[in-house]
């Protein structure tokens, strides 16, 4: 009978299963007989067990603390997460035990508890979301250097420490292979494709009296570039007298408040609906209805490197995208997007407008986007790399004659 092997993954900016990648990597790998464990902090109202079991997933919590001061705040926040992920993986390797463990940034300081457990024979798997070194440079402008350098030292240790790496896209990879020294073939790609769309109600009300809405969904922090949408709406309305034009921002993150006070600043406030964080399914309503997607992603030495998760909801649900031009934007929605050049609101505010006079445009852009994902991008074809990860650290029976047979 073969062995049961058992993994535990570690997330620390979202509560499971809240989290859009982590939660169906563990759908996957639980669906491919793995016993699953997750650790993550606490979250909304109806996330706040310390223990829960979800779909035979066995997830453990922790509380984080809540410190308004940015620096003191990410230095507290990820010190607490450290320690209470330390203490909570002992808890699951005497109930449940785990084979290895699986790590979710940013941040990247859990290779300390992976480098502990490699010792007692457990593999690390370095899931990379984003790339840490970058993604804080933007946050920490005034003090960008210091803490670049110390995030690349991070950085480093995970992709040293790791078994295998997973990167969402190929601009990362290159960096695994060229700044972390990966072997190629430790190294996969997992994209964040969507899953299975399920049927959605159509409601006009939605709309609100307005004959266009536009559309952003996900995390609003510095270097999601958010203001870009406003400034955008604030050009279309009150400078091109287009009053005919809506916007619903669906989501939360560091920089709300700062976005509610620009749009009240810019006269917004009957233009722009904010949402705050709603359900799967309430995303879905919205963005059914609206006419564009927004990719207000600006360039900033990280964004370049990311994959928009937005782009692929906005592409599963046919809805055509405007952009800024950036490089895995450009590659994950293709034909799907007309792209403005980086960082300029009136071009970007132009491409919306030309979506918004061309109807037969906007449906044949939004059917391309839905095609791609179909058949090319959907969690159903890009997963398959995660479980071809796990086959290098866990080999199959046939899989380790053939190595054996070559050796």
């Amino acid at each position: 009978m073969a062995k049961i092997r058992k993994v535990l993954m570690l997330v620390e900016n979202t509560a499971a299963p809240a989290d859009h990648r982590v939660w169906p990597e563990a759908i996957l790998l639980r669906d491919n007989g793995y016993q699953v464990s997750v650790i993550s902090p606490k979250g909304t109202k109806d996330q706040q067990e310390s223990y829960i079991c979800i779909d035979n997933i066995h997830i453990y919590r922790y509380h984080l603390p809540v410190i308004e001061h940015k620096y003191i705040g990410y230095i507290a926040e990820y010190a607490v997460s450290l320690l209470m992920t330390f203490c909570l993986s002992w808890k699951v390797l005497f109930q449940r035990g785990f084979d290895a463990i699986h790590t979710a940034n940013p941040p990247d300081i859990f290779f300390l508890i992976a480098l502990f457990y490699r010792l007692l024979g457990k593999k690390f798997v370095f899931d990379q979301h984003d790339l840490s070194p970058e993604m804080f440079q933007v946050i920490f402008k005034k003090r960008a250097r210091s803490i670049y350098k110390m995030m690349r030292f991070f950085e480093k240790c995970s992709y040293k420490t790791a078994s295998v790496v997973i990167t969402t896209n190929e601009s990362q990879k290159r960096f695994a292979i060229e700044r972390g020294h990966c072997r190629p073939e430790r190294v996969f790609v997992v994209r964040n494709g969507p899953g299975q769309q399920a049927a959605v109600e159509i409601d006009p009300s939605l709309k609100g009296n307005r004959p266009f809405l536009l559309g952003y969904v996900g995390l609003m922090g510095v270097q999601d570039g958010v203001e870009y949408t406003l400034y955008a709406l604030d050009e279309l309305v009150h400078k091109r007298g287009r009053q005919d034009t809506s916007m619903v921002l669906l989501g939360d993150g560091s920089n709300f408040p700062v976005l509610r006070s620009l749009a009240h600043k810019l006269q917004l406030d009957e233009y722009v609906k904010f949402t705050g964080f709603v359900s799967r399914e309430e995303v879905a309503r919205y963005i059914s209805v609206a006419d564009i997607g927004l990719i207000p992603d600006p360039q900033n030495g990280l964004n370049e490197y990311s994959t928009m998760l937005k782009a692929m909801d906005y592409m599963a649900l046919g809805k055509p995208i405007v952009a800024f031009d950036l490089t895995e934007t450009r590659f994950t929605a293709q034909e799907a997007a007309l792209y403005a050049k980086p960082n300029l609101v009136g071009d970007f505010a132009d491409k919306i407008e030309v979506l918004l006079a061309d109807e037969e445009l906007r449906f044949k852009m939004g059917q391309l986007g839905r095609q791609r994902v179909e058949e090319e991008l959907s969690w159903e074809h890009t997963s398959q790399n995660l479980i071809a990860a796990y086959n290098v650290i866990f080999p199959t029976p046939d899989q380790k004659s053939v190595v054996q047979s070559h050796s």
